[in-house]
C-alpha cells in the first residue's frame, strides 16, 4: 500500500537526529508527501524558510507540536496541528513547559545519583526540549554506568528499557514533574487555531494499564475528534506489536477520525521510518485525505 502521509516526526530539535530539512529530505527519499514535525513542546523548526524549501520539493508540511501532559495513573501525550505558530501566548506556555523539563533534569539527576549513576547534567541542560530518552541516553552510554548497568539488567538497556525499568512512574528513579492535564493542552491547542489528536493510545495499554474505557474516557474530556491509531509500538524488549485494526475500529466505534505517525527520531533498524518505509501499515490514501481536510478546516 501507498503510504503518504506520517504526522509524527522528531527532529534534533528535541530528541530526534535529524534536522527539519533533513527530515524533508528523508520524507520525499521514502515517497512521503504530507508530513509533521511534532517536536516535544517545541515549534521551534517551523520558519518560513522551512515552509518554502518543503513546496520547493511539493510536499505538504503540517505545524505540528507533541505537548507532555499527565493524568493520575500516567503521561499522556497530546498531538496539536495546523496552530498559528506566531501565536505569542502558545509560544510562551510551551516555553513553560520546556522549563518544567530543566526542572526535571536536576530532580531526576539526583535521584538517579542515588541509585548509582553518573549523568551530564550540565550538557543536557544545553539541551532546550530535553526529553527522558535524552538522560537515558547519556546513562547508556557513559562508561562510567557500565558496571552498575549490568549489576541491574545483566546487559547494557537500550533506552526504552532503561525509561521504563528506572524512570517510569512507579521505578525507582521516578520523580514527579510539572506538567499539564491533557485537558489544559487540547485547550492550549485550540487556543492558538490548533486540531487536537490523542497520541499513540497502544502505548498506555502496555506502558500504563490503561484500557479502551480510560481511553476513550480521555478522548472525550479533552473533545478530541482525531486519535492516532495507525501507529505501530516497539516495546521495551524491541518487541514489534501492531494493533493498528483494533485502534481503527476503535476510532469507527466511537466516531472519530485516524491519524497516523511513525514517531520517528532515528533510523535504528527497529522503529519505523519516516512514512513507514520500512514497515507495512494499514492508512489508504483516502484516508490520509480526509485527516487532512479535517486538519486544514
Amino acid at each position: 500500500m501507498e503510504k503518504i502521509m506520517d504526522l509524527h516526526i522528531h527532529t534534533n530539535i528535541s530528541d530526534g537526529v535529524l534536522s527539519p530539512y533533513e527530515v524533508i529530505d528523508r520524507a520525499l527519499e521514502n515517497n512521503c508527501r504530507i508530513i509533521s514535525i511534532t517536536d516535544h513542546d517545541n515549534i521551534d523548526a517551523y520558519c518560513d524558510e522551512l515552509f518554502d524549501y518543503a513546496e520547493s520539493k511539493n510536499m505538504i508540511l503540517i505545524p505540528g507540536v507533541e505537548i507532555s501532559a499527565k493524568v493520575d495513573k500516567c503521561g499522556i501525550h497530546v498531538l496539536g496541528y495546523n496552530f498559528d505558530i506566531s501565536d505569542e501566548h502558545f509560544k510562551e506556555e510551551l516555553k513553560k513547559l520546556r522549563g518544567a523539563r530543566h526542572e526535571y533534569l536536576s530532580d531526576v539527576s539526583f535521584k538517579l545519583g542515588e541509585l548509582g549513576y553518573t549523568v551530564h547534567v550540565s550538557e543536557l541542560d544545553k539541551i532546550d526540549s530535553v526529553t527522558k530518552a535524552h538522560i537515558a541516553l547519556d546513562i547508556i552510554s557513559n562508561e562510567k554506568n557500565k558496571e552498575t548497568l549490568l549489576k541491574d539488567f545483566g546487559h547494557i538497556p537500550g533506552k526504552g528499557e532503561f525509561i521504563e525499568t528506572i524512570m517510569n512512574e512507579g521505578c525507582p528513579g521516578y520523580v514527579w514533574k510539572r506538567s499539564i492535564s491533557p485537558m489544559e493542552a487540547a485547550d492550549l491547542i485550540r487556543s492558538a487555531g490548533g486540531k487536537v489528536v490523542f497520541a499513540h493510545p497502544v502505548c498506555y495499554k502496555y506502558e500504563d494499564n490503561l484500557v479502551p474505557g480510560d481511553i476513550l474516557s480521555l478522548v472525550h474530556k479533552m473533545h478530541a475528534e482525531v486519535i492516532e491509531a495507525a501507529y505501530l509500538y516497539v516495546d521495551k524488549d524491541g518487541n514489534k506489536i501492531d494493533e493498528v485494526a483494533f485502534w481503527k475500529e476503535f476510532a469507527k466505534d466511537n466516531d472519530l477520525i485516524c491519524s497516523v505517525g511513525s514517531d520517528f527520531h532515528n533510523d535504528d533498524g527497529v522503529h519505523p521510518d519516516i512514512g513507514f518505509s520500512n514497515w507495512d501499515i494499514e492508512f489508504s490514501k483516502e484516508e490520509a485525505y480526509k485527516l487532512l481536510d479535517y486538519l486544514s478546516n
